[in-house]
């Protein structure tokens, strides 16, 4: 608003080379709205990707419709592996089991049966069914659930919330400090040409307008970085805010663990072969016709020839078991404390204690009537331990966050002993788990108990908020990583939410980086990209501070005066575009190393800038007054003189700001030489100096300038040793 203001009085009383600062309103604006037009594309492709259909019978007629087309009152037909696309009521179902874990995050398929309520959202694990839909859109669970995800979320970063301080301040100076100046040019009867340059001169330099478009230039660069690395940026400040993550939350399934089960072990019965156990287990899994994620575990890591079988009881959640009829015999496959478990009690019940899923494995003569109970006759052939598949790069990735000091917190509506495994694998520290139905209702008691524990089983979407905001409202900068609809609401709440691009897609709109791959390792490499980005445009940031102490020094010092002001808008514009904007650019995409931090970041910054800004000051009013009284140059050269002045002094604190060791000294140097030729040609081009109101320089005009730059160079030596090239502020 300040630059519009400014901008709109220049063009309307002014000259509109004076205006150039405008440029940087349509670039910021146009990097902001590109990265999330660009983010919006991408998500859609994405959607694109995975949008399910419904299989609808209208008029007595079957056929296959987008989710959108679903209309109330539709019949809607499921099968295993199906997506139920609305909310409806079931009509027929035939041992259906749903997976609801992107609505719950309880992972167990629960079975369905005629009357019950099926929610969109969930998928069929088990069984076939049909529904007639009752709700769509949003009337229906998982919209009521996600509502809260259509409300704008724009979270700022650290730096950001630094930077608005810094405009603040800067306004709190700039409001009097004008009024002053104004008052000075009405007392002088100044005419409107020379007045509203001159204003819009100390006004505008005070602006560190060009340290909002790095920051937007660095993050859009930043997100194309992290692209490559699998992860879409929607928000521009991710880039920047996952590098001041300290508490990471995330659900277990899709995170730490990939989609579907893995078999862990065998264990024979008795004088039982374990390959004869392994080749029945193979046989059963291959010749099932309705496989539910154990059964495709069992295939995949027994693989099998599918046989003709005779009678099947299909696996139910309600029954715990399930059974196929072979050439030989049936087989039934259960849960372990509906079989004769003999000497294998003890090792079921050890599995089980550690998260495992145990699964009984038997053989029989007696018909399968599809009991509440297995059928009689049970012959125990051995134990099958299945458990969810821990992502092969989770532990290197969990051992990044501890060695970094990044808590990590688990969140499931899982069985806590089933987290706490999975946890305990990956390598997350935990003395017990925590039940989600049991936490305390004290913030300040939720946000330790989720420290000390960092395992949560059974909980809620709304549990899973309140323990997000516990740990923001804390101080924490929280990190939510989750995948499906019951994950919204604690998305939402952290100040920085990641989602899984397998995951819902309400949960991918509303986060700031959408791991596309679903590759949680990727978080690493883009929190060290994170904090190069931050160290460097923290370090930079005291280049932009200093042009806007440098202008309260000259309107204190000579704006409250009758003589000229010493600079036109367009002389900062091109004195700041070579010493701050070009180089800037490239030094906060620079490789950088070292510590980093957010806090006291306007102390360091004004600890640079102050005396930075005061000698920038001091050196170019010092040209301007030797080469308009002493060596009497016509008032276009003295501002020459002062904008020669300017850019000398600029140039020299890239040294000391960043001419750091050998090899970074010397490509700092090679760049400032590069700058500083870039000015001479500016200044002997007749066209450009023409357009930027410069004059070439006499002997006594060069002699104003070398008095000018010296005693400024000589004010900041004697100020610090930071102020010496080769030894740079932290």
């Amino acid at each position: 608003m300040i630059l519009l203001v400014a901008g709109i009085v220049t063009l309307a009383f002014g000259q509109w080379q004076d205006a150039l600062f405008l440029g940087i309103l349509v670039a910021n604006s146009g990097i902001g709205i590109g990265q999330e037009l660009r983010a919006k594309r991408a998500l859609d492709r994405l959607a694109a990707l995975v949008a399910p259909t419904a299989h609808v019978v209208r008029g007595g007629q079957a056929r296959d419709v987008p989710v959108e087309g679903v209309v109330e009152g539709d019949l809607v037909r499921v099968q295993a592996g199906d997506q139920i696309v609305a909310d409806g009521t079931l009509v027929d179902a035939a041992a259906l089991s749903l997976d609801e874990s992107i609505l719950t995050g309880e992972v167990e398929p629960v079975e369905r049966g005629r009357g019950e309520e099926v929610r969109s959202g969930s998928f069929a694990v088990d069984g076939t069914g049909a529904y007639e839909v009752t709700a769509v859109g949003e009337r229906s669970y998982a919209e009521r659930l996600a509502g809260e995800a259509r409300e704008f979320r724009h979270p700022r970063s650290p730096l950001e919330h630094a930077l608005n301080r810094l405009l603040l301040a800067l306004v709190a100076v700039m409001v009097p400090l004008a009024l002053v100046l104004g008052y000075a040019l009405w007392d002088r009867k100044t005419s409107i040409g020379e007045a509203v340059p001159t204003s819009v001169a100390a006004v505008v330099t005070m602006v560190p307008e060009g340290l909002i478009l790095l920051a937007s230039v660095t993050y859009a660069v930043g997100a194309l970085r992290m692209t490559r690395r699998g992860a879409l940026a929607q928000q521009l400040n991710a880039v920047e805010s996952i590098a001041s993550v300290d508490v990471i939350c995330m659900d277990k399934t899709g995170t730490l663990t990939e989609p579907g089960l893995t078999v862990v072990r065998v264990v024979p019965a008795g004088a039982a072969d374990e390959g004869t156990l392994r080749q029945a287990l193979s046989r059963y899994a291959a010749s099932s016709p309705a496989a539910n994620s154990t059964l495709r575990a069992l295939a995949e890591s027994l693989p099998g020839t599918a046989e003709r079988i005779g009678v099947q009881v299909p696996f139910s959640s309600r029954r715990r078991w399930g059974a196929l009829e072979l050439d030989e015999g049936a087989y039934v496959l259960g849960a372990p404390e509906l079989f004769p478990l003999g000497g294998l009690g003890p090792v079921a019940e050890a599995e089980a204690r550690q998260g495992r899923r145990v699964l009984a494995f038997a053989r029989t003569d007696s018909p399968l009537l599809g009991d509440a109970t297995p059928p009689p006759g049970l012959d125990l052939l051995g134990l099958v331990v299945v458990a969810e598949r821990l992502r092969p790069q989770a532990r290197q990735t969990v051992d990044f966050f501890a060695a970094e000091g990044v808590a990590l917190a688990v969140l499931s509506g899982d069985r806590p002993e089933t987290v706490a495994s999975i946890a305990a694998e990956a390598g997350i520290e935990t003395d017990a788990p925590i039940d989600g139905g049991a936490l305390p209702e004290d913030p300040d008691e939720l946000r330790r108990l989720v420290l000390e524990h960092r395992v949560v089983g059974r909980i809620t979407p709304e549990g899973k908020r309140r323990v997000v905001e516990a740990l923001r409202d804390g101080g924490r900068y929280v990190a939510m990583v989750g995948d499906g609809v019951n994950d919204v609401p604690a998305l939402k709440a952290a100040r920085l939410a990641i989602a899984q691009g397998s995951g819902a897609q309400m949960a991918r709109s509303v986060s700031d980086l959408v791991l596309v791959r679903g590759d949680f390792a990727a978080l690493p490499a883009m929190v060290a990209e994170g904090r190069k980005i931050l160290r460097n445009l923290q370090r930079v940031a005291k280049l932009f501070v200093t042009k806007s102490v440098f202008a309260v020094f000259l309107i204190l010092s000579i704006g409250l005066t009758p003589t000229a002001y010493p600079l036109l808008p367009r002389h900062l514009t091109l004195a700041a575009a070579i010493t701050i904007g070009l180089p800037s650019i490239f030094l906060a995409l620079a490789p950088s190393s070292g510590s980093f931090r957010t806090r006291g970041f306007l102390r360091e910054v004004a600890r640079f800038a102050v005396p930075a800004g005061t000698a920038a000051g001091l050196g170019v009013l010092t040209g301007y007054l030797l080469a308009l009284n002493v060596a009497n140059v016509p008032l276009v050269e003295a501002r020459t003189v002062a904008t020669t002045v300017l850019v000398a002094i600029g140039l020299y604190l890239i040294l000391a700001l960043e001419a750091a060791g050998r090899r970074r000294g010397t490509a700092v140097s090679m760049l400032c030489g590069g700058l500083a030729a870039l000015y001479l040609v500016v200044l002997a081009v007749p066209g450009t100096r023409s357009f930027f109101a410069l004059q070439g320089l006499d002997f006594g005009g060069w002699v104003a300038v070398l008095v000018g730059s010296g005693l400024a160079i000589g004010f900041l030596w004697i100020t610090d040793d930071r102020f010496v090239p080769g030894r740079p502020a932290a």
